[in-house]
C-alpha cells in the first residue's frame, strides 16, 4: 500500500477491512483522536461565525423572539380574515387559494377546513423553530439558536403579509 494512503486511513497498516472486526479497541485510538481533533475544530470555526451569524437575526428581527410567534399568528388570522372578506366580496369564481394545501381544504371543507390547515400549518412551524432553539442552545450555540429561530418564522410572516395585502386589493376592487 503507498504511505500517503496509509497515513490517512482509518485501517491499521497491514491489515484489510475483513480484519477490522478482530481488531482490539487500542488500534482505533489514533482515528479517535484524528476525529475528536476534527470536532474541535468545527466547534471553534462555528463559534467564530456565531456573532455574525446572531447580527444577521438581529438585523431581520430586532425584538424578542416571542414577538415574532406573535407577529406571525397575527399575520395568519388577518390572511385568514381577508381571505374570508374576498371570497365574500369578489365570489369563489374569480378568487381562489393559491396554495395547494389550502385549496385543498376550501374544495373539501370550505372556510373551517381552511382555518384548521393554517392553524396546523402555523403551529407546525412554530414547534419546529421552538426545536431548532432548543438543540442549538443545548449546544451551547445561542446565536445559532436565535437564528434558526427567526430564519424558520420570518419569511412565513413576509409571505402571509403578502397574502394580506393581496387579499385586501381583491377585496376592494370588487
Amino acid at each position: 500500500m503507498p504511505e500517503h494512503v496509509a497515513r490517512y486511513s482509518l485501517i491499521p497498516a497491514g491489515y484489510s477491512r475483513a480484519d477490522l472486526i478482530m481488531l482490539p479497541e487500542s488500534h482505533f485510538g489514533g482515528a479517535l483522536h484524528w476525529m475528536r481533533g476534527r470536532v474541535r475544530k468545527a466547534v471553534a470555526r462555528d463559534r467564530r461565525v456565531e456573532s455574525h451569524v446572531l447580527r444577521l437575526s438581529r438585523l431581520l428581527w430586532p425584538w424578542p423572539e416571542a414577538r415574532l410567534v406573535g407577529v406571525v399568528l397575527l399575520l395568519v388570522l388577518l390572511d385568514y380574515l381577508t381571505t374570508v372578506i374576498a371570497l365574500q366580496t369578489r365570489g369563489e369564481e374569480t378568487v381562489y387559494e393559491r396554495g395547494i394545501m389550502a385549496g385543498w381544504a376550501l374544495e373539501v371543507g370550505g372556510l373551517g377546513w381552511l382555518f384548521l390547515i393554517d392553524a396546523a400549518a402555523v403551529a407546525t412551524l412554530c414547534l419546529l423553530a421552538v426545536g431548532v432553539r432548543h438543540v442549538f442552545h443545548k449546544l451551547g450555540f445561542g446565536g445559532f439558536a436565535r437564528a434558526g429561530f427567526v430564519v424558520l418564522l420570518w419569511p412565513y410572516g413576509v409571505v402571509a403579509l403578502a397574502a394580506v395585502v393581496n387579499n385586501l386589493v381583491l377585496a376592494v376592487a370588487a
